[in-house]
């Protein structure tokens, strides 16, 4: 007798990021690995033995490499800035529903002052997750909207100095099955909005000595492309380019610019691109491997993003394991990029997918 729908087995839980994760925290961290040469020299292992040497070795490779990544990151992304959350004030886009709403959550319970634009109103149980939490109607595809906003925003809770930049919607058809209202609405809402809120917020943060965060929410089928969303990946690549302009434009200024704009080596960006979230945007959406593509909570990818801003640092964050090495799929022969494609079953992961139910999120 097959079992209930929803009875699951164990092993869904255990994923190639699942190994990966204990990996990193007992063979590949340093204090781990420093502990084999010192047990085998607890034993009264020689020295000269190839087992001591071999595990010495291991231990100084590792050490090495959790050094050298600190140093990218440094030299990568600079100092951090100070977060003091008496100061900070939180937009964030799309935060009545999914990844958004869940930041919101986060932030809200701290105390901190949030404020949530979404043409979706929270209910109750939404308002309240902090005293600090407000929510602005507001089409972020729409620049007037976003301006009345900010206006609100700061007159309510003080400039915002924190911008997450998350609202999506999907239409999960294909193309030539798209309409131009649905393909217009997509890019207003997946990329022209992300230029509206920062042309918006930006300037306020360059003008002020800690700078702020700009947080921007892509995908990673920006890099890779998928069947039947072709305006959504689109959309997600245009902001991954967006996001690499961004951080130029204020490396130039804070090397280049005048006075006023003291804060801007001091504005930190965030590049997020994850793969299949469970939130209602890809209601239906089955991945095509537990293992190897496991779907991402929004729980696990919204700690990522706060323990990210809290540390006032700037970076990518890429969930799970395939998504941070999906780049190198485009180095690789056409022929075998097809072969993988096929194999992963990507190109098909839409075929649950309802259309309508990719609301705005």
């Amino acid at each position: 007798m097959p079992p209930a729908p929803y009875e699951t087995s164990w092993t869904q839980h255990l994923t190639i990021d699942t190994i990966a994760l204990v990996l990193h925290r007992t063979l590949f961290h340093p204090f781990i690995a420093s502990l084999i040469p010192l047990s085998l020299r607890a034993q009264a292992t020689p020295y000269s033995h190839p087992a001591f040497i071999l595990a010495s070795a291991y231990a100084c490779l590792v050490a090495a490499c959790h050094v050298l990544a600190a140093v990218n990151r440094r030299v990568a992304y600079g100092r951090p800035r100070c977060v003091d959350w008496e100061d900070e004030v939180v937009v964030i886009t799309g935060g009545a529903g999914g990844l958004g709403r869940t930041l919101a959550q986060v932030w809200g319970m701290r105390g901190a002052s949030v404020a949530v634009l979404d043409v979706r109103e929270m209910d109750g149980e939404g308002m309240e997750m902090g005293m600090g939490v407000r929510w602005y109607a507001c089409d972020v595809g729409d620049a007037g909207q976003v301006e009345e906003a900010k206006g609100r925003v700061e007159k309510d809770l003080g400039t915002p100095t924190i911008l997450i930049n998350n609202a999506g919607i999907v239409n999960g058809k294909p193309m030539l099955a798209l309409s131009p209202t649905e393909i217009e609405r997509n890019f207003r809402i997946n990329l022209l909005s992300h230029f509206h809120t920062i042309r918006a917020f930006l300037p306020a943060m360059i003008r002020r000595k800690n700078g702020g965060t700009i947080v921007t929410v892509a995908s990673i089928l920006g890099r890779l492309g998928a069947a039947n969303l072709a305006d959504y990946t689109a959309a997600k690549a245009g902001l991954i380019a967006m996001h690499a302009s961004l951080r130029a434009e204020l490396e130039h200024l804070a090397t280049s610019a005048p006075i006023e704009y003291i804060g801007a080596a001091n504005v930190k960006t965030v590049l997020v691109a994850p793969g299949q979230l469970s939130t209602p945007l890809f209601a239906g959406v089955r991945t095509p491997s537990r293992f190897l593509g496991p779907v991402v909570e929004s729980v696990e990818l919204a700690r990522e993003i706060v323990e990210l801003v809290d540390e006032g640092m700037s970076g990518e964050i890429s969930m799970p394991l395939y998504a941070r090495w999906v780049q190198w799929l485009g180095v690789l022969p056409v022929g075998l990029q097809r072969v993988i494609r096929g194999l992963s079953g990507l190109d098909g992961a839409m075929r649950g997918f309802k259309p309508g139910e990719g609301k705005q999120s």
